[in-house]
């Protein structure tokens, strides 16, 4: 594989960053040679700054790295994807990603996002937070509320009435976020279930 570097008068390759749990594009990064080189040795995602004209390695200073799982690149061998398992958040400014200016977020960046606060709520307790109060009740109060919504959402799958469905499923959904979070079991471990049954 020989990536064509010297197609850009300063031989820097745009680089993308994505979170291998969810798929989200963490940041954009220029990858030159040396960078690359380094980036696939150490396993941590290293770019070339432009503004400093030198390399760096994502969270040298900040501790946020970007651990590389693998790597791909596109047709033209001119653009690379870095999928990675970020430590912390990614951006500067403290988001998850650098990219969260935007006009609306995908249904998937809106899941995820209620699973991260459900999961924030475990270890941050406000007092008016109704899931810090859940934890604080226990697994036993945890599981009756799954049942209960669990039966609220089949009696609305009884009646002829899609927006009361709706909203009992998306409860249900809601609590079971909960009962993962109590169980240490991650979103991602769902989802790599699913996929193990994909044939």
């Amino acid at each position: 594989m020989s990536l064509q570097f010297s197609k850009y008068t300063d031989n820097l390759i745009p680089t993308i960053v994505q979170n291998k749990t969810n798929g989200q594009v963490l940041m954009l990064g220029f990858t030159s040679p040396e960078s690359y080189e380094k980036s696939k040795k150490t396993r941590k995602v290293t770019f070339f700054s432009r503004s400093k004209q030198k390399l760096w390695t994502k969270g040298e200073e900040s501790g946020n790295t970007l651990k590389i799982e693998y790597i791909q690149y596109d047709c033209d061998k001119d653009t690379l994807l870095y999928v990675c398992t970020p430590t912390g958040p990614t951006c500067h400014t403290g988001n998850t990603s650098c990219f969260f200016n935007t006009e609306e977020k995908t249904d998937a960046e809106i899941l995820w996002g209620v699973y991260e606060t459900v999961i924030n709520r475990k270890h941050n307790t406000p007092e008016n937070s109704y899931v810090a109060s859940l934890y604080k009740q226990g697994l036993d109060r945890i599981i009756q509320k799954v049942g209960e919504e669990a039966v609220e959402t089949v009696i609305a799958a009884k009646n002829d009435n899609k927006d009361e469905f709706i909203g009992e499923f998306a409860d249900l959904l809601f609590h079971m976020m909960v009962l993962l979070s109590e169980k240490n079991i991650s979103l991602s471990e769902i989802i790599a279930k699913f996929k193990s049954r994909i044939k």
